[in-house]
């Protein structure tokens, strides 16, 4: 008989994926922030030499993949992966898993999911859903950010599995395997070993476009933009970050809530209240990341003079919530856990 698959619904893909295969393959407790937190998801990084729709490329999370390949480690899960080169292959091998009963994940194209609606498609390679099912000729899917399950065509399905361009699936597919039951000691390992590589990443990365640094990297670009870029194509640039933080999935201001959601938990598996504090830190700066957005929304929208005045607005606040992520991170890092 197979086992009944439940739907979750998340505030990010990757997460929303591993949280539901790791509790389908029977790890109740596990949770959103943490996943999110034992696979050390929250980064920041500016890419300079890469442009993405017209503007600055950033991310404010670790790269794709890495956050349910950290914590499925961690709690000494393999994460099976598998890219293909013909789609044939590729399907049969989605519906050889679909027959036996085992959910997947797939790295997909946001741009052909029939499901959304086309204001919300874009040329996005690095989405996740689980594919649990079939019927009728449709995949039964279980995407995170969806309320309830959906379906997609089988012509879709491949559409989306091989999109061409930057982070191409080729047909990415993946599962947990060999889940064991996870003591309470291997569980506060993973914790603290999540929180003690974070605090490493946005501290101490090589060069100034990543961690706490490269949100000061941002901050002096944006300085420069308006003189150097003219009023219109600064403006522009400054919608590129709102849509990379608040639309793309990167969830600039959502993963600091969500770090901020770990850290609580954490501070009752690990049973040290001072993460509480730290937690309230992380939700402070989630609340200026969003407060820097809307401030660049506005300057995009043309609803504010563009004066150099205002993009030092927008500067200052980066300003700011990197010397609040930085102290936090540093805390964190010193702290003696477990």
């Amino acid at each position: 008989m197979v086992k009944e698959f439940k739907h979750i619904q998340t505030a990010h893909c990757e997460n929303g994926v591993a949280t539901s295969l790791l509790r389908y393959h029977g790890l109740d407790f596990m949770t959103e922030p943490l996943v999110f937190g034992m696979g050390s998801g929250i980064f920041y990084i500016h890419i300079p030499f890469l442009v993405i729709s017209g503007g600055p490329a950033i991310s404010y999370r670790t790269m794709p993949g890495w956050i349910f390949s950290r914590a499925s480690k961690a709690l000494g899960v393999k994460v099976h992966r598998e890219k293909f080169r013909s789609e044939t292959e590729a399907k049969n091998y989605l519906d050889q898993k679909i027959k036996e009963g085992v959910p997947v994940g797939c790295q997909v194209s946001v741009y052909n999911l029939s499901y959304l609606p086309p204001e919300y498609r874009f040329h996005f390679n690095a989405h996740n859903l689980i594919v649990y099912g079939k019927e009728n000729g449709n995949y039964l899917v279980s995407d995170p950010v969806m309320e309830n399950v959906t379906l997609l065509s089988e012509e879709d399905m491949m559409k989306v599995r091989f999109a061409k361009g930057p982070l191409a699936p080729k047909g990415h597919i993946y599962f947990p395997e060999n889940v064991q039951a996870v003591s309470k000691e291997l569980l506060r390992k993973g914790i603290i070993k999540g929180i003690k590589r974070n605090s490493r990443d946005m501290l101490y990365v090589p060069g100034n476009i990543a961690g706490v640094a490269g949100i000061k990297y941002t901050s002096k670009k944006i300085r420069q933009w308006r003189d150097k870029l003219g009023p219109r194509k600064a403006g522009l640039f400054l919608g590129q970050i709102v849509r990379m933080q608040e639309e793309i999935g990167t969830g600039g201001g959502g993963f600091r809530f969500l770090y901020a959601a770990f850290l609580e938990q954490a501070a009752t598996h690990l049973q040290e209240d001072k993460l509480i504090g730290i937690s309230e830190e992380f939700t402070k700066a989630g609340d200026m990341w969003r407060q820097s957005a809307v401030q660049m929304g506005r300057i995009y929208k043309g609803r504010t003079n563009n004066n150099q005045k205002d993009f030092e607005v927008c500067a200052d606040l980066l300003l700011e919530i990197s010397d609040i992520e930085k102290q936090a991170f540093k805390k964190l890092f010193k702290m003696k856990l477990g």
